[in-house]
């Protein structure tokens, strides 16, 4: 993991998403147009919260997310997501 020049902001944090399966597990290759969007990740920023609530993530967490949640950046020709911490579902 490597480490970035941003740092997000109240209740946002940076999430790397985990690369998407490329064998299911009877070992058949999937197809790019056939992957699914992955819904999984690691936490390499986070923000500092709200004054009315602390983060209760922490960078290096692997934490599930919603399917359509967050902005999608691309920062030194890696892909992250922008989101709020409301958005993590849980952490694993």
């Amino acid at each position: 993991m490597a480490k970035v020049n941003i740092k997000p902001l109240a209740d946002r944090v940076l999430v790397e998403p985990v690369a998407a399966e490329t064998k299911t597990a009877s070992g058949i290759i999937i197809p790019d147009t056939a992957k699914e969007k992955p819904q999984k990740g690691k936490i390499v920023a986070v923000g500092p919260g709200t004054k009315d609530e602390k983060m209760t993530v922490k960078v290096g967490d692997t934490v599930l997310y919603g399917k359509y949640a967050g902005t999608e950046l691309k920062l030194d020709g890696v892909d992250y997501l922008m989101m709020r911490e409301s958005d993590i579902l849980a952490i694993v």
